[in-house]
């Protein structure tokens, strides 16, 4: 009765189209869940992922959930994520794209995961990193450890969407460091993020992320642009 009075007042919408939520849907309405442009990257092999890094850095491993267009439904979802603070977004994200990769082998290896970091000032002001239960979910998923506390950013930048394409490659190794390395020496590290486009981002916390010995870097991103 609570629940009904609440949402008769206040109603739950998709996060992806704006529609009004049914009883049943939660986060994202049921026809976008049929029609957000999922990859399959991970089930089909496909090494789009890999080959936007292809001849920067070496990883095993490279997938994205979807592929994302402007003004379209991934975008909406992303954008409400990141700046709406809706970050159950993200955890829904995390499910999705965690109980896919627990069925394939390649991805059972994976020993830690670790976000994209925010520098601190930003993450004061925002007062959550939007990957944080993305990755956390599929840390859960694959019975790895979450760490956040590893790869650090040092230098704070404007927004990657308010650089142009071309900047975005001058992105570079200061802008990141590596601490408490004992907890990623020797490991199978699983790279998570919202967006990858040039790479930029992916290439530099990479680079300082092979400081550590005897390490393997995978990547999943939320969309792949």
């Amino acid at each position: 009765m609570l629940n009904a009075l609440i949402n008769l007042f206040f109603p739950k919408v998709c996060y992806a189209c704006v529609s009004f939520l049914s009883d049943n849907e939660d986060v994202v309405c049921v026809s976008c869940r049929h029609n957000l442009p999922v990859t399959n990257f991970h089930f089909d092999n496909n090494d789009t992922v890999s080959k936007t890094l292809r001849g920067r850095i070496k990883i095993e491993h490279g997938t994205a959930l979807f592929r994302y267009e402007k003004k379209g439904s991934v975008q909406q979802l992303i954008h409400n994520l990141k700046y709406k603070g809706h970050e159950h977004i993200g955890e829904l994200l995390g499910d999705w794209l965690g109980g896919e990769l627990q069925t394939i082998d390649a991805y059972n290896s994976i020993d830690v995961v670790i976000p994209v970091p925010m520098h601190d000032k930003k993450l004061k002001k925002r007062g959550y990193n939007q990957v944080t239960k993305f990755g956390q979910q599929i840390a859960l998923a694959l019975n790895a450890s979450f760490v956040d506390d590893a790869l650090v950013k040092i230098t704070n930048t404007i927004s990657q969407t308010k650089k142009t394409r071309i900047s975005r490659w001058n992105t570079n190794n200061e802008l990141f460091a590596l601490k408490n390395i004992s907890k990623v020496e020797g490991k199978h590290i699983l790279l998570v993020d919202d967006i990858i486009t040039t790479g930029a981002t992916i290439e530099a916390c990479c680079s300082v992320l092979n400081q550590a010995k005897n390490i393997k870097i995978s990547i999943a991103t939320m969309a792949i642009a």
